[in-house]
């Protein structure tokens, strides 16, 4: 199966669908040479990625030498799978970024916050107090390496938002 199609007017992005070569719907396909055996892999490539968000062995052919060909149903599979491992490898990033611990006071639920801002030179965070309405109780800079944990927060908010240990 070889063919490509590519739309001529830069209206869109180019289609290919080759043996070893699909690429659609922002997603590169590409069947490679697996360099720790004689079999075959292929790795997923978001349009404007450098780095692949998925490599997995692929399929041998008949033949047993050469790897099975691209088709349409391998190629959603990949991309479903690729995407997948993308939308997890963002949660994951959230959830080490962005911290949240409700602490219990006598005047209500008290939200705290971390967000760190991962900046290559001076990376830092934000710890931040909000009420029950969301209402901003106290906000400050602090070390992107703060421990946010229940005593930490309940600390924080018992010295009226001073300055954190």
């Amino acid at each position: 199966m070889m063919s490509a199609e590519s739309l001529d007017d830069d209206s869109g992005p180019v289609v290919v669908k080759e043996d070893r070569l699909w690429s659609d719907n922002g997603w590169t396909a590409r069947v490679i040479k697996n360099q720790d055996d004689d079999g075959w892999a292929v790795e997923m490539l978001k349009d404007g990625e450098s780095e692949p968000a998925l490599v997995g062995p692929w399929t041998m052919g008949r033949d047993k030498k050469n790897p099975k060909p691209l088709d349409a149903g391998a190629f959603q599979t990949l991309v479903k799978t690729a995407s997948e491992v993308l939308r997890r490898h963002e949660q994951h990033l959230h959830a080490l970024l962005h911290k949240h611990i409700t602490v219990s006071t006598d005047g209500g639920a008290v939200n705290v916050l971390l967000d760190i801002v991962p900046d290559d030179y001076e990376p830092y965070a934000v710890l931040s107090a909000r009420d029950a309405f969301d209402e901003v109780l106290a906000e400050m800079r602090v070390s992107a390496g703060f421990k946010l944990d229940r005593r930490s927060a309940a600390a924080w908010v018992e010295s009226g938002f001073g300055k954190p240990e």
